[in-house]
C-alpha cells in the first residue's frame, strides 16, 4: 500500500479553492496558501487540522478508502466551497469543477466520532470506513474506553449484518479482519464424532500467524434450525481494539459469532481451537505460562473461566463452554489455589488480630493520655490508627464486592486505598521523627509540630485520592478479580480497578518512601552499632581492671535489647513492606508468606512498641518527680 497522507488546514477564513497534489510518499494540500507535506508510516491514514486528529469522509461513492489508483489520479487547484458547521466539530468542503465530490472533515472528538460511527451502513463499505476511523482517530481510541467500546459494538453489529446478507460460504477480506461465513447443513451433522472440524479461520494477507483449527460441537449445533445454522469466524490482523490494560497477546484473535447474534453456552462438549506452530519454549519465561483467554463482551476485558488450556509441543489447544473472540495470552505465574487459601487465612487472621490490638492502642492513649505525653507516642497512635482503619477495611473488602449498588464497593476501594497512602505517609513521619530526635539533635524544636505532622500523614492520602476520584474519563475504583493459576475459580474484591494507575501511583509513592525510611534505618542503625562500641569498651576496661573475665552477661542482655530496637524501628517504619519488591516479577512463596505474616501483624507489633514506649515514659516520669520533689527539713527551737 502506497505510503500518503491528507492534510486539511482550515483557518479562521474560509478558503474558496483547494490544492491537491499527490506523490507515492505524501499528499500535500493547500487552503489558503498554506501548504503543509507530511509523511507516515506504512497504512497510516492521517488528516490533521491545526494540529489536531480529523477524519474526511467523502460521500462520493468513488471516493475509496484504500484505493491508491485514485489518488494517483487527482491532483492539482479545484475550485471549492468550505462550511463550518455550527458545532465547529467539522467541516463542509463541496469541490467544484465537474468533480462534484462533497467532503466533510470531522475532528477526532468523543461526540462527533460517536455519532459518525452510528451513521454507518451496516454493509462492507461501512466496515471499510469503520476501520478508516480508527486509524484516523487512533489516539482518541487509545484513551477513550468508551469511544473503543462503542467501536467494538459497531463491528460485531456489521459482522452480523454482513452474516444475514450471504446466503452461501463466503470469504471477505475487510483490511483489519477477515471474514468467512459457512453454512452449516444438516448432511454434514450426521456423524458420530462429539465435534465437528468447519474450515479453518483464513489468516489476513501479510501476516505470518499460522490460522487456527475451530471444532464445533455436533449436539449443540444440532438444535440450532436449519436455516439458521451459519457461522461466522473472523481473524483479526492486530490486537489493538481489544487492548483494554497490559494484554500480551501470543496469538490471533479469533472470534466465532452465530447468525441472530446467537451464542452458544454453557456446553457439555466444549469448542476446541487449536493453534499450531506456537513458539512455546521462547513464550515461558520467567515463571510466565501461555493461557487461553475468552473476550467478556459485558465487562470488556480477558478472562479465562470456562476455559482449559493444553500444550503438547508446538500445539496450543484451547477448549471453552462457549463461544466468543478468544486468544492466547501470555501471563505470569499466578497463585495456586492452595497456596491462596493459606495466604488468605493468615491474612484475614493476621488483620483481625492488628484491628483489635490498634483498636487497643487507640483505647490506651485516650484514657491514658497526659498533658506530658511525647510526640513519638503520638505518632505512634496515629500510625496505630491508620492500621486499623486499613486492616478494617480490608475486612469489608471482599463483602464489598457482592452488594448490588457500585458505590459501596467504590467507596470501600478508595477509602482502603487512602488508609493504604496514609500508613505509608505516616511510616516516612516516624523516620523524620526519629532522624530529629537521634541523629540531628540540635535546633529540633518547630511550632505546632504534632499538628503539622497530622496535615501531612492525613491530608496529603487525601489529596492523592480525591483527585483520582474527581478524573471523570476513567474510573479507577471498583470491583477486581484474582484468578488462581490452576483453576478457574475467582475472588472478586473491592480495590484499584486500572493495573497502569495502581503501579504509578503506589509504587512510585511507596518507593520513594521506603528509600528515605531504609536510609534512616541503616543510619539508626549505625548509631546503636557505634553505642554498643563503646559499651563493649568500657566492660572490658572495667573486666580488666577487677581481673577477671570481660565476658559480662548485661553484654548480651544489651546486645538483645539493640536488636529488639532495630526491630521495632523496622515495623515502625514500615521497611517489612519492601519484600514486595523481592518478589516481583515471578511468584517466590517464601516471600509471599513472609510478607504476608509480617505486614498483617504490623498492628500487632505497633501496639508492643507503645506499651514499651508508655512504660519508659511513666518511668521517666517518676523519676523526673522525684528528683525534683523539694526534701523537707526540721529545725528545733532551743529556749
Amino acid at each position: 500500500m502506497v505510503l500518503f497522507l491528507l492534510l486539511l488546514l482550515l483557518p479562521s477564513c474560509l478558503a474558496d479553492q483547494v490544492c491537491l497534489t499527490f506523490n507515492s510518499k505524501s499528499i500535500t494540500t493547500t487552503l489558503s496558501n498554506t501548504t503543509t507535506v507530511r509523511e507516515e508510516s506504512v497504512g497510516l491514514v492521517s488528516c490533521s487540522n491545526h494540529g489536531d486528529s480529523c477524519v474526511l469522509d467523502c460521500l462520493d461513492d468513488t471516493f475509496p478508502y484504500y484505493n491508491d489508483s485514485w489518488f494517483s489520479t487527482q491532483s492539482g487547484c479545484l475550485e471549492a466551497q468550505v462550511e463550518k458547521h455550527h458545532n465547529r466539530s467539522a467541516y463542509t468542503i463541496q469541490l467544484n469543477e465537474g468533480s462534484n465530490i462533497t467532503c466533510i472533515l470531522y475532528m477526532c472528538l468523543n461526540d462527533t466520532i460517536l455519532q459518525l460511527m452510528q451513521s454507518l451502513n451496516d454493509s462492507q463499505e461501512g466496515m471499510l470506513k469503520l476501520f478508516y476511523i480508527k486509524d484516523s482517530c487512533w489516539a482518541l481510541f487509545n484513551k477513550d474506553l468508551i469511544i473503543k467500546k462503542a467501536f467494538i459494538r459497531r463491528e460485531k453489529d456489521m459482522i452480523h449484518e454482513i452474516m444475514n446478507t450471504t446466503t452461501s460460504d463466503h470469504s471477505y477480506d475487510l483490511k483489519d479482519l477477515c471474514l468467512k461465513v459457512i453454512n452449516i447443513s444438516t448432511d454434514e451433522l450426521n456423524m458420530t464424532n462429539a465435534r465437528m472440524k468447519v474450515k479453518d479461520a483464513e489468516p489476513l494477507l501479510g501476516t505470518n500467524d499460522s490460522s487456527p483449527e475451530i471444532w464445533l460441537p455436533v449436539d449443540a449445533l444440532r438444535q440450532i434450525p436449519q436455516e439458521e445454522r451459519g457461522v461466522g469466524l473472523v481473524s483479526y490482523m492486530g490486537h489493538s481494539q481489544f487492548k483494554f490494560g497490559e494484554e500480551d497477546f501470543r496469538s490471533m484473535i479469533v472470534r466465532i459469532e452465530l447468525l441472530g447474534n446467537k451464542r452458544l453456552n454453557d456446553l457439555r462438549t466444549s469448542v476446541e481451537i487449536i493453534f499450531r506452530d506456537m513458539d512455546v519454549d521462547n513464550n515461558l519465561q520467567n515463571n510466565s505460562q501461555l493461557q487461553c483467554h475468552y473476550f467478556d463482551e459485558n465487562d470488556f476485558e480477558w478472562r479465562k473461566d470456562g476455559c482449559e488450556t493444553s500444550i503438547n509441543e508446538t500445539v496450543l489447544t484451547c477448549s471453552c463452554n462457549h463461544t466468543t473472540a478468544f486468544s492466547v495470552l501470555l501471563i505470569r505465574q499466578e497463585i495456586s489455589d492452595v497456596h491462596w487459601e493459606i495466604l488468605s487465612y493468615i491474612s484475614y487472621i493476621g488483620c483481625g488480630i492488628s484491628a483489635f490490638f490498634t483498636a487497643l492502642s487507640l483505647v490506651i492513649y485516650v484514657f491514658g493520655r497526659s498533658s506530658r505525653t511525647d510526640h513519638s507516642i503520638s505518632i505512634h497512635v496515629s500510625l496505630s490508627g491508620s492500621l486499623f482503619l486499613l486492616n478494617t477495611t480490608f475486612l469489608l473488602s471482599e463483602w464489598g464486592a457482592t452488594v448490588e449498588e457500585d458505590w459501596v464497593c467504590m467507596f470501600i476501594a478508595a477509602f482502603m486505598h487512602y488508609c493504604l497512602l496514609c500508613c505509608f505517609t505516616w511510616m516516612a513521619i516516624e523516620a523524620l521523627h526519629l532522624y530529629l530526635m537521634l541523629i540531628k539533635v540540635f535546633n529540633t524544636h518547630f511550632k505546632h509540630y504534632l499538628v503539622k505532622l497530622s496535615l501531612a500523614g492525613w491530608g496529603i492520602p487525601c489529596m492523592v485520592v480525591g483527585i483520582s476520584l474527581g478524573v471523570k474519563q476513567n474510573q479507577f475504583y471498583g470491583i477486581t478479580e484474582m484468578t488462581m493459576v490452576d483453576s478457574n475459580e475467582t475472588n472478586a474484591v473491592c480495590w484499584i480497578v486500572n493495573d497502569s494507575y495502581f503501579y504509578s501511583v503506589n509504587l512510585v509513592y511507596f518507593t520513594l518512601i521506603f528509600i528515605f525510611n531504609s536510609g534512616i534505618l541503616v543510619a539508626v542503625a549505625s548509631s546503636i552499632c557505634k553505642m554498643k562500641q563503646v559499651l563493649r569498651h568500657n566492660l572490658k576496661a572495667e573486666a580488666e581492671a577487677k581481673s577477671s573475665s570481660w565476658m559480662n552477661p548485661n553484654r548480651f542482655s544489651d546486645s538483645c535489647k539493640s536488636g529488639l530496637t532495630v526491630m521495632g524501628i523496622t515495623f515502625l517504619m514500615g521497611t517489612t513492606w519492601g519484600l514486595a519488591f523481592l518478589g516481583s516479577g515471578y511468584t517466590n512463596y517464601f516471600i509471599l508468606y513472609l510478607f504476608c505474616i509480617l505486614n498483617s501483624s504490623q498492628g500487632f507489633f505497633i501496639f508492643l512498641w507503645i506499651c514499651l514506649s508508655t512504660q519508659r515514659q511513666r518511668k521517666r516520669d517518676y523519676e523526673n518527680r522525684m528528683t525534683s520533689t523539694p526534701i523537707k527539713t526540721s529545725t528545733t527551737k532551743s529556749d
